[in-house]
């Protein structure tokens, strides 16, 4: 029997504090794997962020475009994080999922979750038309894969520990595109960024893709 997962709707909070969250949560569920005492609660986090700029452990300062100076007028922090993965934007538009779940409850490995993140988000966007795939070397759910013009439309980036994880990936539903030209994104200097909205050339709402993904990742994990 799995744990009880809690989906959490967010809203649109600033980055630190939902990274404030997220570690709260993480340490909790860290704490009862150390003590080795059941974890009988986990959580998804569902939110929009205030624009912001995160960079990975592993990310290259070079693939911030922008000087600090403009970033700073334009009221955006760039924050080092302890996630995977280079840089990325997170703002108005984009539904960021964060997963506080234990990986070895649900039997699976680092490179198994991420399988069913991304296999979670290709789902979700077929129901709108959109063909979202894998691509060989890079995490994250593409468009246009095999032509000139690939594009990610959901980054991925996650940590683990002690077989709990934190932080998740980033879904552009209809995020202004604007923002990445600031960013090699992810640290690609040769492939595009794309939204839901942009694919389909219609609105999308936000709160409907939140629930078409909240049911793909329960029958994951259940």
């Amino acid at each position: 029997m799995f744990p009880h997962i809690e989906f959490i709707d967010c809203g649109i909070k600033p980055y630190r504090e939902m990274w404030d969250m997220q570690l709260s949560l993480f340490n909790k569920l860290v704490a009862l794997k150390r003590a080795k005492k059941p974890i009988e609660q986990e959580y998804v986090l569902m939110v929009e962020h205030e624009p912001v700029y995160t960079m990975g452990r592993h990310a290259n300062p070079a693939n911030m475009l922008i000087s600090p100076e403009m970033l700073m007028n334009d009221g955006i922090e760039c924050i080092n994080i302890e996630r995977g993965g280079d840089i990325t934007f997170h703002g108005p538009g984009q539904l960021v999922v964060y997963p506080i779940i234990d990986l070895q409850e649900h039997a699976l490995g680092v490179k198994q979750y991420v399988w069913v993140l991304e296999e979670a988000v290709i789902r979700t966007i077929a129901k709108y038309g959109i063909k979202g795939e894998r691509i060989e070397d890079a995490t994250g759910v593409w468009v246009g894969k095999g032509t000139a013009n690939e594009r990610k439309i959901c980054a991925i980036g996650v940590r683990v520990s002690h077989s709990i994880t934190m932080h998740g990936f980033a879904l552009n539903v209809s995020t202004d595109l604007n923002y990445f030209n600031r960013i090699n994104p992810c640290g690609f200097v040769d492939k595009g960024v794309t939204s839901m909205e942009a694919e389909t050339g219609r609105h999308i709402e936000i709160n409907e893709v939140k629930r078409d993904l909240s049911r793909f990742i329960k029958n994951y994990l259940d």
